[in-house]
């Protein structure tokens, strides 16, 4: 494996809205996602968030959105969310074209450094949707234990994107960090 370190992170502001809302679904849903690995188009159609979604994460008081920005913009996102005890990752965007390289694996490692060191979490929780085997075998490799915590996928809820098959659900994830 490449040692892959991580460009400068820095914290989203509400000015990052619109290029987050675009990196995020071109991560996964429509033809774009389909030059990387994460996509959801086969599952999924229609939107992954939107920017009333992303502007809420930026400006949360308990939460925030990291970025890695390359020469053509913001390659990479994440969401931190302070919860009780834990700290919930969300909002996991690479650009289709930088997948594969090492820049989500740094991204996540990033995350996990940011929610031990700033906010003295013990466990990073995150969901999944089950279906993804690829992806949920991608965390595992990174240490992350599925818990059978099952959560229904919004169905009838078109903010999430219109599922394709009637069985998606999520799956939590776990990892101790500490």
């Amino acid at each position: 494996m490449t040692d892959m370190r991580l460009p400068t992170v820095r914290t989203a502001g509400p000015a990052d809205v619109p290029a987050l809302v675009d990196l995020v679904q071109s991560a996964y849903r429509g033809e774009r996602s389909r030059a990387g690995w994460t996509t959801e188009a086969d599952l999924i159609a229609g939107q992954r968030t939107d920017a009333t979604m992303v502007a809420a994460a930026v400006t949360d008081p308990g939460g925030v959105v990291l970025v890695v920005e390359d020469g053509t913009g913001i390659a990479a996102c994440c969401q931190l969310e302070r919860r009780d005890g834990y700290a919930y990752f969300g909002m996991f965007a690479v650009s289709p074209g930088r997948q594969g390289g090492g820049l989500g694996r740094a991204m996540l490692a990033e995350a996990e450094r940011f929610a031990r060191a700033e906010w003295a979490a013990g466990e990073l929780r995150m969901t999944v949707i089950r279906q993804r085997a690829d992806l949920v075998a991608w965390y595992e490799r990174r240490g992350y234990v599925r818990t059978g915590e099952l959560t229904p996928f919004p169905y009838g809820d078109e903010r999430f994107g219109t599922p394709l098959r009637p069985d998606l659900v999520f799956e939590a994830l776990t990892k101790r960090l500490g």
